[in-house]
C-alpha cells in the first residue's frame, strides 16, 4: 500500500564529486528523515517528526512562540510579513524552543539573548536585526497578555544602521533607466516618482483606482486613504498602457501582461538597474525621491503628505535628516531668494 505524506520537503545539492542527492526534511526547516523514501525507516521518522511537532510543551519558549503564531496579531500582518516571520520563528523556536519561561525573571537571560544576536550578526547585522525583533515582538505580545512576567528583550537597540542620505534617484539616474531598462518596467518608475508610494501597493494597485483624473488607494502598511491628482507625464503612461493592456487587472505586469508577484518584481528590477548602469539607488529610494522632488518644487510639507500618505513628521524628518539637507538644488533656491529678497526695496 503507498502511503502519501503531507508537507515532505525536498533538497538537491551538488556534491564535490559532481553528483547530485537529494535530502528529504518532514517539512520547511523541519528535521532531515531517515532512511529512502517509501520505507519503513522513512515513514517512522516522518511520524516521529510531526509528532514531536505537536508536543508543545507548558511553561517554554515554544508555547510562546506557537501561541505568538496562533494570534490575531499575527494573523493581521501582511501576507509577505507572516511569511517572513514564520520563517524566523523557527529558527527561534529551534535555538531557544525549550528554554523555560520561569529563566525569564533571571536578568542574565538577557544577556543570553543578546549574545546569540551577536553571533547572528557576524553573518549579518541587518539579518540579526530582523530576527531579534521578531522575537521581541513575540514576547512582547506574551508579555501583554500575562503569559510572561517579563519581557527581557525591550529596547534592546540595533546593530545595524542604514544610511541613506544620498539615496535619491537623480535626473540622470532616471535618464539611464528609461534608456536601458525593459520597456514594462518603465511605468513602475514613473508611477513610483509621481505618487511616492510603496513598492507593495503599486503592485497591487488595480485599473478600477485609476478614473482618468486621480488615482484612489488604501495603504496597506498604515490604512491611509490616498487621493492622488494624476500629473500630465504620470497620465500619458497610464492613459497609454490602459489601451494596450485591456485585459490587464493591475497597472504593473510582467511583459506577458500578468500581475507581478513581489519577489518576481523585485529580481526583474534588480537587473534592470544593474543593465541601466544605476547603482546606490533602489526602488524605495525612489519614495525618498518623489518627496525630494514636491520639495524642490515649492510643495509645503502638508501638501506632499497628502499625496504620499506620510504624516507631517515623517515628511519633516525626511525632509531635515534624510534627503534634502544634502541636495544642492535647495541651496541654490535658496540664495536665488535671498538675492531678490535683498534688492527689493524695504
Amino acid at each position: 500500500m503507498r502511503v502519501r505524506l503531507k508537507g515532505i520537503n525536498r533538497i538537491s545539492k551538488r556534491l564535490a564529486d559532481g553528483s547530485t542527492v537529494t535530502y528529504h526534511y518532514a517539512w520547511k526547516g523541519g528535521p532531515r528523515l531517515n532512511g529512502k523514501p517509501g520505507s519503513p525507516e522513512f515513514i517512522a521518522s516522518y511520524n516521529e517528526a510531526v509528532n514531536a511537532r505537536k508536543l508543545t510543551p507548558e511553561g517554554t519558549m515554544r508555547s510562546i512562540l506557537d501561541a505568538y503564531e496562533s494570534s490575531s496579531d499575527f494573523k493581521s500582518l501582511a501576507d509577505r510579513t507572516r511569511a517572513d516571520y514564520k520563517k524566523h520563528l523557527r529558527a527561534i523556536a529551534g535555538e531557544f524552543g525549550d528554554f523555560p519561561l520561569a529563566a525569564l525573571n533571571d536578568r542574565r537571560s538577557r544577556g543570553e539573548f543578546l549574545a546569540w544576536r551577536d553571533r547572528l550578526a557576524t553573518t549579518s547585522r541587518r539579518g540579526a536585526d530582523y530576527r531579534f525583533a521578531v522575537f521581541a515582538r513575540a514576547l512582547s505580545w506574551a508579555f501583554n497578555r500575562g503569559l510572561t512576567a517579563i519581557n527581557p528583550l525591550e529596547r534592546p537597540g540595533r546593530l545595524y544602521r542604514a544610511n541613506r542620505n544620498d539615496a535619491i534617484w537623480t535626473d540622470s539616474d532616471e535618464a539611464a533607466f528609461l534608456a536601458k531598462a525593459p520597456a514594462h518596467l518603465h511605468l513602475a518608475l514613473t508611477l513610483a516618482l509621481w505618487t511616492g508610494q510603496r513598492q507593495g501597493d503599486l503592485l497591487r494597485l488595480t485599473w478600477t483606482a485609476y478614473d482618468g483624473q486621480s488615482i484612489r488607494l488604501k495603504q496597506r502598511k498604515t490604512g491611509a486613504r490616498v487621493a492622488l491628482p494624476v500629473g500630465a507625464p504620470l497620465k500619458a503612461a497610464l492613459d497609454t498602457a490602459k489601451v494596450s493592456k485591456k485585459d490587464a487587472v493591475t497597472i504593473l505586469t510582467t511583459e506577458a501582461g500578468t500581475s507581478w508577484t513581489e519577489s518576481g518584481f523585485r529580481a526583474s528590477w534588480r537587473k534592470a538597474c544593474v543593465k541601466a548602469g544605476v547603482s546606490d539607488v533602489t526602488f524605495h529610494d525612489l519614495r525618498g525621491t518623489a518627496v525630494t522632488r514636491l520639495a524642490l518644487a515649492g510643495c509645503i510639507e502638508a501638501e506632499i503628505a497628502t499625496i504620499t500618505g506620510h504624516s507631517l513628521r515623517d515628511v519633516g524628518s525626511i525632509l531635515d535628516s534624510h534627503y534634502l539637507k544634502r541636495d544642492g538644488g535647495l541651496a541654490e533656491s535658496a540664495i536665488r531668494k535671498l538675492e531678490t529678497r535683498t534688492k527689493t526695496p524695504n
